[in-house]
């Protein structure tokens, strides 16, 4: 389906939203309120928004540490106290502010985000069991970065939904980067999206600076799922603003990231790249934007 104008607007709406919710944990670090350590999302907006709006209310959300999360809450509906609350060690948190970074609501399918790698893929696959034994056409949206890809239960998780004919979008939010080491130097190949045809389901590769892109082949995805299709697996390419934690150094010692390479990311910032597109095709206005 085409993607509409209120849509383009919900999307570029949200993209600040998380940006703002973003700075203000970053801030909050600097200030001594978090009682946790915080990811920050800045320069994958348009992965998280874009990758998890065409899902449901009812849907099955599993997402990552990048940004907590922020932008799949928000695409799917949710409200943010929670998800401050929980930060500041608050009763109020959505994980009663025991925590400090682990989420859940229930109401919009987040049932809880696991801080060890790798835990997405066997709780994703529990979750596209219930979704499909469910009968109600749910589906699953499953998010890990590229560090987690090197984890052996990814093999068998996605062996197991091609089996079952699950309904699950695998995506991995490709950054290039795990905690410090390239991509390059742990995976041998140029793109992690090769994997799915081993285990006989789609794979597919998207700019991650994209949102519209991204949105697209999210959505044909959950549509093939909620045919009962089975998985399908979805690789973004995008990029980190900031470091691995806000605290780390960015491009120091336990970072390898050169400088021309984050100059070159960060002139296709997903904001701004959108906000650009919205303005020429007279969808946006300087007005709107502030």
């Amino acid at each position: 389906m085409p993607v509409t104008k209120e849509i383009m607007l919900k999307m570029y709406t949200l993209m600040i939203r998380s940006h703002k919710f973003d700075e203000l944990m970053i801030k909050s670090i600097t200030n001594g309120k978090l009682v946790a350590f915080y990811h920050s999302l800045r320069g994958e907006e348009a992965v998280e928004i874009g990758g998890a709006l065409p899902l449901r209310k009812d849907d099955y959300l599993y997402g990552t540490h990048r940004g907590h999360s922020i932008g799949y809450i928000l695409a799917k509906g949710g409200a943010p106290l929670g998800f401050i609350a929980e930060h500041y060690g608050k009763k109020a948190g959505m994980a009663n502010g025991v925590s400090g970074f682990h989420i859940v609501d229930e109401e919009i399918g987040i049932l809880g985000l696991g801080g060890t790698i790798g835990t997405v893929f066997p709780t994703s696959l529990g979750f596209g069991v219930a979704a499909k034994k469910n009968g109600r056409g749910q589906v699953v949206g499953s998010y890990f970065g590229d560090g987690a890809s090197n984890r052996a239960v990814m093999h068998t998780s996605l062996n197991l939904s091609a089996v079952w004919k699950l309904p699950i979008i695998w995506f991995c939010e490709n950054n290039l980067y795990a905690m410090a080491m390239p991509l390059k130097d742990a995976y041998p190949k140029a793109d992690i999206a090769d994997i799915a045809g081993s285990y006989g389901m789609p794979g597919v590769v998207v700019d991650g600076q994209d949102v519209v892109a991204v949105y697209e082949v999210v959505e044909a995805a959950v549509a093939r799922a909620r045919a009962g299709e089975g998985p399908s697996l979805i690789e973004a390419k995008t990029y980190r603003f900031h470091s691995h934690a806000m605290g780390m150094p960015r491009g120091g010692p336990n970072e390898t990231a050169s400088k021309e390479e984050m100059e070159a990311w960060m002139k296709r910032d997903p904001i701004k790249l959108f906000e650009d597109k919205l303005l020429i095709e007279g969808i946006l206005t300087q007005e709107d934007i502030k």
